[in-house]
């Protein structure tokens, strides 16, 4: 049992802290340059293991293992894809206890929300094993007597993925998941900054079942990894998490092969408070929205619009929330909020803080760096926030909410969709009609209508403008690893 002095890991995580290596077709493998990366608690700012730090030669060799196994894994009966996905999804949930702590113990988050996450990247192997035995081609009828036209639906081959550090169970299964179910193999290529949960995430497909090659893992330098992707004909698919600017580099890598890709990017999710609105529901909502994960995903919400007739209640009742909710290490069960991922983060917030105050905004709540130090950061509110404030323009990815006044249902919806991203967006209200309209007009690719929380495996997750492209989730998920073959039949007469 590894003891990291109040935190104790055993059983998957242990193993997966210990290994120091990346999976390559079914070999664990250390850098060819012997070199590792550190990885960082950010609750306590100390090392708690490495991986290797590949590049582009170790990346390559994960491609051509997943087209060695691409072709017998595409033979294999749907069901045994898809009885191999639900062990391994079984494993997961058995393994509960232990992904969590792993999971908290690298990126921060509560331990009561990294249970829910482990969760969550469980549902994602069910739903699609699930969905493994459905995919369903079709029947044309013919112009001719003597033809027969069908469609045929086929996996599109090797896939790429790239996810990110705030979800570092979720968004590999969320990618991997609807991949292998329909008979593709894939190259998975975790943050450098919570790589331990893919590594234990991979130990546990091994031990599902799953065929050497089918699922290959890369940790390393991420320009290298990523350019190796992009460039290599023989990956047809590219799925990336992440920023727009790293997201905008991907997709223009791409082009030279012409590849399909999925990205979801950043986000500048509104949430609007109508005056009809239920503002105790509203509440509850804008705290989950807002706070949940320490404000660290791309769908919590980074602006509050709020109806001048209710705007001193609701910041009155949403600021005596956010000043109980508890700051500390994620492993202690009554944290709500854990620390931020790192510095840099904590910077980022102190910025959209003083640029807002100095432009008339006023803090209510929190507005400084925790008293324990480090990475954690107050829960902050702040009122008489304009659209003009860095603040209002750019995705925070912290615990600080922004409140801004507006007048009527027209200009709050113009004031929503003004930003390059159309990623989330939430509002409340009462008036069925006015719900219909608003959910309509928001330019998103997913809105919360009187909810706080969007992210459920059976439905289409992702965005629209600057938020990218593709969705993940649902069974529209597996569209993007499919090819459609047309197929005439002649000579029927």
């Amino acid at each position: 049992m590894l003891d990291f002095g109040d935190v104790q890991i055993s059983g998957i995580a242990e193993k997966a802290l210990r290994l120091d290596k990346c999976l390559i077709g079914g070999q664990w493998m250390a850098a060819e340059n012997g070199r590792s990366i550190n990885v960082i608690d950010p609750a306590t700012g100390k090392v708690i293991g490495n991986v290797p730090e590949m590049g582009r030669h170790e990346t390559a060799r994960a491609i051509t293992a997943a087209e060695q196994a691409r072709e017998a894994w595409a033979a294999r009966p749907a069901i045994e894809r898809a009885d191999i996905l639900m062990r391994w999804c079984q494993l997961m949930l058995d393994n509960i206890e232990n992904l969590a702590r792993l999971l908290t113990l690298e990126q921060g988050k509560a331990i009561v929300q990294a249970r829910g996450e482990i969760r969550y990247a469980a549902s994602f192997l069910r739903f699609y094993a699930e969905e493994a035995r459905r995919i369903y081609g079709e029947t044309i009828p013919s112009p001719m007597s003597n033809s027969r036209i069908l469609v045929l639906k086929q996996p599109i081959g090797v896939v790429a993925c790239i996810t990110p550090w705030n979800f570092p169970a979720a968004m590999i299964t969320r990618k991997t998941a609807p991949a292998l179910a329909v008979g593709c193999t894939v190259v998975v290529k975790p943050a450098e900054l919570t790589p331990f949960s893919a590594v234990a995430i991979a130990l546990l497909g091994i031990e599902a079942g799953l065929p050497a090659g089918c699922f290959n893992l890369v940790t390393g330098v991420p320009q290298e990894i990523g350019a190796e992707m992009c460039a290599n004909p023989i990956v047809r698919k590219l799925s990336f998490t992440g920023s727009t600017k790293t997201g905008e580099l991907l997709y223009a890598q791409c082009a030279s092969t012409i590849k399909k890709l999925s990205l979801e990017l950043g986000g500048n999710a509104a949430f609007i408070v109508f005056d009809d609105a239920d503002i105790d529901a509203a509440v509850e909502g804008a705290m989950l929205s807002k706070f949940r994960h320490s404000g660290q995903t791309c769908v919590n919400t980074n602006r509050f619009f709020v109806h001048f007739s209710v705007y001193d209640e609701f910041i009155g009742k949403f600021v005596e929330k956010a000043a109980k909710l508890r700051v500390g290490n994620g492993m202690d069960v009554d944290t709500d909020i854990g620390p931020l991922i790192n510095s840099a983060a904590v910077q980022k917030a102190e910025a959209h803080i003083a640029d807002a105050t100095s432009r008339g905004a006023v803090v209510v709540v929190g507005g400084t760096r925790h008293q324990r130090g480090g990475t954690f950061f107050e829960p902050t509110v702040m009122r008489d926030v304009t659209a003009e404030m860095r603040t209002a323009c750019e995705e925070i990815f912290g615990p600080v909410a922004s409140v801004i006044r507006f007048v009527s249902e027209d200009e709050v919806i113009k004031a929503a969709n003004a930003t390059e991203y159309g990623l989330a967006g939430y509002f409340y209200s009462r008036d069925q009609a006015r719900c219909w309209r608003v959910a309509e007009k928001m330019e998103c690719g997913m809105v919360g209508v009187n909810i706080g929380f969007l992210s459920v495996e059976m439905a289409p997750f992702g965005g629209v403008k600057q938020s990218g492209i593709g969705r993940e989730g649902s069974h529209h998920g597996v569209d993007d690893f499919l090819e459609m073959k047309f197929v005439h039949f002649g000579g029927l007469d």
